[in-house]
């Protein structure tokens, strides 16, 4: 199997409105071809054998493991997104590797202690560009992560590393390396961004039960978690309570992936699209929710950050998780002398702040927490 005939199959399996390895807009640094592997194939493996990715189990998605092991990590979050995307790409007739490339790199450039670290690097960055992990995600594999002797980062191919660029795609004549990335993404790409919501909110449900900050009797006031409990209870008989938790989270997954599957086939066949081209110029985003379940899925958006994400129990981690962001940011613009040789290396380049918060944002939880030690006791 060479990647001649892999390109052959996806030449005779995929959509037309696909991605496709054999047209790639090709990477920064030209690079000769795999024999046996594709070029997405390619991203896909460096992006997994990558330092900035293995660094991602111990980083905290929303619960720190330090009280359960049991808890998501970002690694494992990644892993759960690129399940889920896979499974649309499937369906959709679209490039599944390119798919589970960018859904297990999308959260590559995120901080330590999830959203808190983001939230601080971004407020300790005001001044000087702000902080956003997914433009940080593209500049780990373009910049950072440095594997390889004839260039700076994975090298990646242009459809992958656009595919980390959400937010900037909607920025009027946003591009990248001279192409276009919007107004709206490749399939590839919507899919991955999709697959990412809804899987964190109904995996960050299991381990918020699991850390008793939510309860079943609270969740019932949701109507998505009604029609979720419904099915199981359709599907089920006599179950105990913590099997009726866990087959309810998987169906809360579940009539997401099926509403999006029905909602966007249909916008598929309504706007036809010939190439990824069509796909990234039309004038709606192709995957998505039908509006009743858009507005299910926002009203239970706002009840996780409600009584979750903004819960006394996380408030009080993202507070001592901030104070020692920001120490560490503090000491390291004094003493840049302290940081790693390869981000010293950056400083003339990138200068201070850049590349303090380069930096930070590579650190894992217990890294932070171990460099504060040292600085501060």
């Amino acid at each position: 199997m060479t990647r001649k005939t892999l390109e052959q199959q996806e030449k005779s399996i995929l959509a037309p409105y696909a991605a496709f390895s054999f047209e790639t807009r090709g990477r920064h640094y030209p690079e000769e071809e795999h024999p046996a592997r594709c070029s997405f194939q390619r991203d896909r493996d460096r992006i997994i054998h990558s330092r900035c990715f293995r660094r991602l189990e111990y980083k905290t998605q929303v619960f720190t493991r330090s009280s359960c092991d049991h808890y998501r990590t970002r690694l494992t979050h990644s892993v759960e997104v690129a399940a889920v995307a896979r499974t649309f790409a499937r369906i959709f007739g679209v490039n599944e590797t390119l798919t589970e490339a960018i859904a297990l790199a999308h959260d590559i450039g995120h901080t330590p202690f999830g959203h808190a670290g983001e939230h601080e690097l971004n407020r300790l960055m005001k001044d000087h560009g702000g902080f956003d992990h997914n433009l940080q995600s593209l500049r780990w594999v373009d910049l950072l992560d440095v594997q390889y002797p004839n260039f700076p980062g994975l090298n990646l191919t242009w459809e992958t590393r656009a595919g980390l660029m959400k937010h900037e795609s909607k920025k009027p004549e946003a591009s990248l390396d001279g192409h276009p990335i919007g107004p709206r993404q490749s399939l590839e790409a919507q899919i991955a961004d999709i697959a990412d919501d809804i899987t964190y909110y109904a995996h960050d449900v299991d381990d918020a039960l699991l850390a008793k900050i939510l309860s079943v009797d609270l969740l019932e006031s949701q109507d998505l978690w009604q029609l979720a409990n419904a099915r199981t209870k359709r599907e089920y008989t006599n179950l105990d309570r913590g099997a009726n938790i866990r087959i309810t989270i998987r169906n809360l997954l579940d009539l997401q992936i099926e509403n999006i599957v029905t909602a966007t086939e249909a916008r598929i066949a309504r706007h036809d699209p010939s190439s990824m081209q069509d796909v990234m110029e039309l004038p709606q985003q192709l995957v998505g929710f039908s509006q009743e379940m858009a507005d299910q899925a926002d009203a239970f958006r706002e009840f996780m950050y409600a009584n979750v994400y903004f819960s006394h129990a996380i408030s009080n981690q993202a507070e001592i998780a901030t104070a020692m962001m920001r120490h560490l940011f503090e000491h390291y613009c004094r003493h840049p002398e302290n940081m790693g040789r390869k981000a010293q290396a950056r400083l003339t380049e990138d200068g201070q702040k850049r590349t303090v918060c380069d930096y930070l944002s590579g650190f894992t939880d217990k890294y932070v927490f171990q460099e504060h030690a040292r600085y501060f006791r």
